[in-house]
């Protein structure tokens, strides 16, 4: 049975391939008939020297267009963030926050850390009523869902140390997209048709909202204009930071706040910083990795994964057989568990970074997993220690030519953030707040649990899933990876590495194929819809599992280096996501 099963899967993965191939190809194919552009662009691009790869055709185009110019990675990661922002408005953001991993030429790698902070109002029980229960919905809509946005800051910063553009020669696509407008894509449509309700019943009018059309609905091809963000993104070209965190932008952004239940003070604003911090760095199948440290839980949550990962013969056992998908949903039980008690903000929190590592630890947790059967989640226990540690996100890989890797995962949480765009300054704010705990043991917008570790404080960074990961090999670059997808992140990233290192899948294979997600509570395997064959949810019934589909996990844009230093980017077919390289 094992044999026709991991038949079956290979024949899938030949399949999606191969369809990713001929997409390319075929667009490839035409650019090049028309003369257009000197890069090649698709769902799947190969090149000599260069790659972006981000979640909208319009960013990846900018990003490698200030490639081809001689710009370095952190050039165009700057480039294609306010692009995205403009473009892709259901993560990409200026009201947000996110991590940034960057690796030089000499394997020097550090990571900054961009993600929104609590306002100096927040109080711990700010989303309880007087009986301490959880008021529904306050931390996921409206403006006091919305912590204090770090994402220009993050870009300013890291282009102050490691840019060679000028800043207003970055910001310039960005403002033409958003004054002349691009042509939005049917999944835009779509999206922008059925948000128009909640966007009108968030936001003060329903006249002024850049994604409603007053008459009629969206179709695919239809122009967004957004003059105000056009306004806001020049404002930022002449003022740099303070074009965003003082002045007429912030003003309408407290405005904005104070006209609902907001608590962000422009002094809030004022004291925002973004911050370098060190990688989470470890070992798997020879490779390093390295990923983000908290206030993310991604770096933490992967290593604990790949480091119980080695304890077995993972590649032998076969993607996507019973084998394979039990032993990693044992894994994911008790990393999920040790996110949601030891991991928060390391600058308010004493995270067990090194316990959670230790190889002793890891061997530990391996031994207390049955190869035949499943543990009952009820059962599987935090680390105890004797002291006390969107899914509408969006990622972007870069590579450039002299070898610099950026890897960035950004977002305003859920869909569209808090829904409440900043009245005159055309962009929509976070609803990061949610990623607190609000109380202790009451699940998020994504089901994760949390504690004391991430209860909210003024000034503190809500906990994050985000894991933007950079891979080298033989000290060689050797992958850039990221996606978003809420709790499903860590999972996501966790299987494309292991899709490429154990199951010796190129990137294409390595993004394309299907994908399941467990996270201790609620209790079950989460497959893509189709990804399993039903031979193979039989024998995990059998084991003591409980399966429930759901839709697509994640939107992975990832590089590849191969053995002869050419570069893969693969764009997650499940959406808008584009390749493009040189």
């Amino acid at each position: 049975m094992k044999l026709i099963v991991r038949q079956q899967m290979a024949d899938k993965r030949f399949f999606l391939k191969i369809t990713a191939l001929l997409m390319a190809l075929v667009y490839v194919s035409g650019c090049a008939n028309l003369g257009q552009k000197e890069y090649l662009e698709g769902k799947t691009v190969f090149g000599e020297k260069a790659m972006v790869v981000s979640a909208h055709p319009e960013a990846t185009r900018v990003g490698v267009e200030v490639l081809e110019k001689g710009g370095n990675a952190v050039d165009a990661m700057v480039a294609v963030h306010f692009a995205l922002a403009v473009v892709y408005p259901a993560a990409g953001n200026l009201g947000g926050g996110g991590f940034m991993m960057y690796r030089q030429p000499n394997g020097e790698v550090v990571s900054l850390d961009f993600r929104e902070k609590a306002p100096l109002a927040a109080y711990e029980e700010m989303y309880q009523d007087e009986n301490g229960d959880i008021i529904d919905g306050l931390s996921l809509a409206g403006p006091m869902a919305s912590g204090v946005p770090g994402s220009v800051d993050g870009m300013l910063k890291a282009h102050a140390r490691y840019g060679t553009i000028p800043l207003k020669e970055l910001l310039q696509p960005a403002y033409t997209l958003a004054r002349s407008g691009f042509a939005i894509t049917a999944k835009q449509a779509n999206n922008y048709n059925r948000y128009r309700k909640t966007f009108i019943e968030h936001n003060r009018d329903s006249t002024d909202i850049p994604l409603v059309k007053l008459e009629g609905e969206w179709a695919e091809g239809d122009l967004l204009i957004q003059k105000d963000l056009a306004a806001t993104i020049k404002r930022i070209q002449k003022a740099g930071r303070d074009g965003f965190y003082k002045g007429k932008t912030a003003e309408l952004l407290v405005a904005e706040m104070k006209a609902g239940n907001g608590i962000i003070e422009l002094e809030d604003m004022a004291k925002y910083t973004s911050k370098w911090r060190e990688p989470i760095t470890g070992q798997y199948r020879g490779a390093t990795i390295y990923s983000m440290g908290p206030p993310s839980s991604g770096g933490i949550a992967l290593m604990q994964l790949l480091k119980m990962s080695e304890h077995f013969p993972m590649g032998d056992l076969g993607f996507h057989t019973p084998e394979t998908i039990h032993l990693m949903t044992e894994m994911e039980r008790r990393v999920y568990a040790d996110r949601a008690k030891h991991l928060g903000d390391a600058d308010f929190w004493e995270v067990p970074q090194k316990a959670l590592l230790d190889d002793q630890y890891i061997a530990s947790r391996v031994k207390q997993i049955n190869p035949n059967k499943a543990t009952d989640s009820e059962e599987v226990l935090a680390m105890q220690l004797n002291h006390q540690e969107s899914e509408e996100t969006t990622h972007y890989s870069i590579v450039d030519a002299n070898g610099h890797a950026v890897s960035v995962t950004t977002t305003i949480n859920s869909g569209y953030g808090s829904k409440v765009f900043v009245s005159g300054a055309g962009f929509l704010m976070n609803n990061e707040m949610d990623d607190f705990s609000s109380k202790p043991g009451v699940p998020n917008v994504y089901g994760l649990l949390g504690g004391k570790a991430n209860a909210i404080q003024p000034e503190k960074r809500m906990l994050s899933a985000m894991t933007p990961t950079i891979v080298e090999k033989d000290g060689k670059l050797k992958m850039v990876v990221g996606t978003p997808g809420g709790s499903t992140i860590i999972t996501s990233v966790y299987q494309v590495v292991m899709n490429v290192l154990d199951h010796e899948m190129n990137m294409t294979d390595a993004v394309s194929s299907g994908r399941v997600h467990h996270q201790w509570k609620p209790n079950f395997i989460f497959p893509e819809r189709d990804a399993l064959d039903p031979a193979i949810k039989k024998a995990l019934e059998k084991m003591g599992h409980q399966i429930k589909e759901r839709g697509s996990i994640g939107r992975v844009d990832a590089i590849l280096v191969g053995p002869d230093g050419k570069l893969e980017g693969a764009g997650d077919p499940r959406g808008d996501d584009w390749a493009a390289g040189f």
